[in-house]
Formats: C-alpha cells, structure tokens, sequence
C-alpha cells in the first residue's frame, strides 16, 4: 500500500513543525532533585550507594531511548545538568 500525500495549505505552520521536531525538553522536580543521591544508611556492610535506584533508572532510559553508549549519555546528561543550572551529577 502507497503511503499517502497530502497537499500542504499552511506552510508556516509546517515549518514550525518542522522545527519543533527536533526540540528536546526535560524537566526536573523537587522531589526528582531532592531523590537524585542516595540518603539511606546502609544495613550491611560495603561501600554505601552514592546515587539512588531512581538516578540510574533515568541515565539507563535516556541511554536507551536516544541510543547513546554509557560514556555518551554521561556527557549528555551532564550537559543538560549544567544548562538548567541544576547541581546534579550524572552516575558514574
């Protein structure tokens, strides 16, 4: 089956689309920021965590939905880090 054509009447709109596709936006709240470092004391012993289950469940899928290699996403989520001028870390 042929994929349809559609005819385009508003161009400016589809140029701002067009544009829009390639925008990213992410955002944090509080609570995100406030559970991003590990607060509990360990129960046994060993090196406590540094970073919480929810910090690495959020690397792992931005990881996983753009493709990135663990360095990479490290990278990229620091740089997001340093635009919103949050003062978070990545996991390393």
């Amino acid at each position: 089956m042929a994929k349809q054509k559609f005819k385009i009447t508003n161009w400016p709109t589809y140029n701002k689309a067009l544009i829009n596709r390639g925008s990213i936006t992410f955002w944090l709240d509080d609570e995100a920021i406030q559970a991003w470092y590990e607060s509990a004391t360990p129960s046994s012993r060993g090196r406590p965590q540094r970073y919480s289950d929810l910090a690495i469940t959020t690397v792992l899928v931005i990881k996983r939905v753009f493709r990135l290699t663990l360095r990479a996403a490290q990278g990229f989520i620091d740089s997001i880090f340093s635009l919103m001028n949050v003062p978070l870390r990545c996991p390393v």
